[in-house]
């Protein structure tokens, strides 16, 4: 990918961040959308940068949003690439003010990601992962931009995911643990000798595999894809795997219905 275009969406992720933050700061109303899911002027004001910063960078590349309109199945199954973007991932997280929110941009080509960023507005961290340079994480990033692949690697953080040996950590969606997560979690004690369970919101969880923080991350409750691209993307990067659980097979996307099955995403 050139790195013009990577450097170019790291900074369109930050921007968006920046709005967020400027929502998040002061008093703000939560509306509601028709599955009952939260929405934010933070939302909107980070789908409207992302929108106009793509455009700009790789204006032949469709893109699709949470935020955006939708796109009918016969439009987009034949798309070759395509931008998928979740603006604000975590609106629950960034009403309740607890910082685990995120911006959330991929790169799809074919059925499968290929780049994704993911930043952390309330933290000034940023995760990146490509199939052509490897994942990485970086610190203070607004004073670091622009951000070049080769810059990446000089003030990033080269992350890199692992098998674990006998201690095993599982993360777990604090709004989402299910009775097959805990039998999921039960089954693992029969394979290593120590399991912890930690949590975080929205897709820090994707990040806290691929910096090696969690080995699996089981999560059999609804997503949509623009949840879970630009997670998949730098787990993949760091050496992680991200599989449907039906049939263990690399995880997908572009289907006819953009609700996610259930998956299982592991640091090996």
């Amino acid at each position: 990918m050139p790195t013009i275009i990577t450097s170019a969406i790291i900074s369109i992720a930050v921007e968006a961040g920046q709005e967020i933050m400027d929502v998040y700061k002061r008093d703000f109303t939560v509306e509601h959308k028709e599955d009952d899911s939260p929405l934010t002027e933070a939302d909107k004001r980070a789908h409207n940068v992302i929108a106009k910063g793509l455009h700009e960078a790789d204006p032949e590349t469709p893109v699709i949003s949470e935020e955006g309109n939708t796109v009918e199945y016969e439009k987009r199954k034949d798309w070759e690439s395509f931008w998928l973007v979740d603006p604000l991932d975590g609106t629950k997280e960034f009403v309740k003010k607890n910082d685990e929110f995120t911006v959330n941009i991929a790169k799809i080509e074919g059925k499968y990601p290929v780049m994704g960023v993911i930043y952390v507005p309330a933290q000034d961290v940023l995760y990146i992962g490509s199939q052509f340079f490897g994942a990485y994480k970086v610190t203070g990033v607004t004073d670091k931009l622009p951000l070049s692949e080769e810059l990446l690697k000089q003030k990033g953080e080269k992350l890199s995911a692992s098998e674990p040996e006998n201690k095993v950590h599982v993360i777990a969606s604090r709004s989402h643990m299910s009775a097959e997560t805990e039998a999921f979690i039960n089954e693992l004690k029969d394979t290593y000798s120590d399991v912890d369970v930690v949590s975080a919101g929205s897709s820090l969880k994707f990040c806290f595999i691929a910096e090696g923080k969690a080995d699996f991350y089981p999560r059999y409750a609804p997503t949509m894809e623009w949840d879970t691209g630009a997670g998949q993307a730098i787990v993949e990067a760091a050496g992680g795997t991200v599989v449907r659980y039906e049939d263990n097979e690399r995880f997908f996307y572009n289907r006819k219905d953009q609700t996610n099955g259930w998956f299982v995403v592991k640091s090996f």
